[in-house]
């Protein structure tokens, strides 16, 4: 870069500046930083992907017990596995547990949520009290159901007081009633979580969107679903997600506190065969492999998810 000067007698004289070095003053940047990640990666590499990959070989393994000889049974478990009467009637209560639970589970949480973002009054002990059902813990919620589900429980009790005595039932032990009433503790169980995890997403979306839509005579239940949900579809992607697996992978707890898979096997979910199979059978291969089945169920379950709540704006 170059300058003009003027010199003590009158006359103009030029002088060039030298830039400085664009890397003057500045450090280079650190590259150690991978460094802080690796005990984590060895942590997740030894007690995630170690399980992962010993769920495949113990499926291919004869296993009878714990302190039993093993021998390698190839695609035997497989075969057996296929050929159980009991793993398909699991499939099918999984199916069935799946295809009532979420749906009900997401949509009823989404319109609760909605509902205390709108900041209605006392909407922050509303939010307390349907945060509840998460504090309780598995046996205590159990304990609960089991309480208003048997024949001398609180449902049938208010059957009678009504005069629909008829309508009675051992709702946990008959065939035709155990499985829901599973289904409902799911559901009771997860959707004041939900609503909260919605609720929280929902008051971050800018209130001139609604505003605007007031003006222009949007109600309420438009809104709900034609601007504020598009607008938080990726994230009602990822909580539905969440409770997939949670209902997938966690109904085994309730189905081992209230109906032990019965009456037959009505209320047998995968989760809890590969349960029943490890520790009270001693089938460790058969065990793990429908735990291969569930592994790949969830994943194919997390990828379509994902591909149904993909953000489109």
């Amino acid at each position: 870069m170059t300058t003009l000067t003027t010199t003590p007698d009158g006359g103009a004289s030029t002088r060039r500046r030298v830039p400085a070095p664009a890397s003057a003053g500045r450090r280079p940047p650190r590259q150690g930083g991978t460094v802080l990640a690796v005990p984590a990666l060895a942590w997740y590499l030894v007690f995630m992907l170690g399980p992962m990959v010993a769920i495949f070989v113990i499926a291919a393994l004869h296993w009878p017990g714990m302190l039993q000889p093993v021998s390698f049974a190839g695609f035997g478990n497989v075969r057996t596995v296929l050929h159980d009467p009991t793993f398909w009637d699991a499939v099918s209560n999984t199916a069935i547990q799946l295809a009532v639970a979420i749906p009900v589970m997401i949509v009823c949480a989404y319109m609760l949520g909605y509902y205390v973002a709108q900041r209605p009054p006392g909407h922050r002990v509303i939010r307390y009290l349907l945060f509840i059902p998460g504090l309780i813990s598995t046996p205590a919620k159990a304990m609960v159901f089991y309480a208003a589900l048997s024949p001398d429980g609180l449902l049938n009790g208010a059957l009678k007081d009504v005069g629909l005595g008829s309508l009675t039932d051992a709702w946990l032990a008959s065939p035709s009633t155990a499985l829901a009433c599973l289904i409902a503790l799911d559901v009771w169980g997860g959707i004041g979580f939900t609503a909260v995890l919605f609720a929280a997403r929902l008051s971050s979306v800018p209130d001139e969107l609604g505003e605007a839509a007031q003006l222009d005579g949007v109600g309420h239940w438009r809104m709900m679903w034609k601007i504020h949900f598009p607008v938080i579809r990726d994230y009602v992607g990822v909580v539905t997600m969440l409770q997939f697996l949670w209902t997938l992978f966690g109904s085994a707890q309730h189905v081992l506190l209230l109906t032990q898979g019965g009456p037959g096997t009505s209320s047998t979910t995968l989760s809890f065969l590969v349960y029943q199979k490890a520790f009270i059978a001693s089938d460790l291969g058969y065990s793990q492999t429908v735990g291969v089945f569930l592994f790949l169920t969830g994943l194919v379950g997390l990828l379509v998810i994902r591909r149904v709540f993909r953000q489109t704006y």
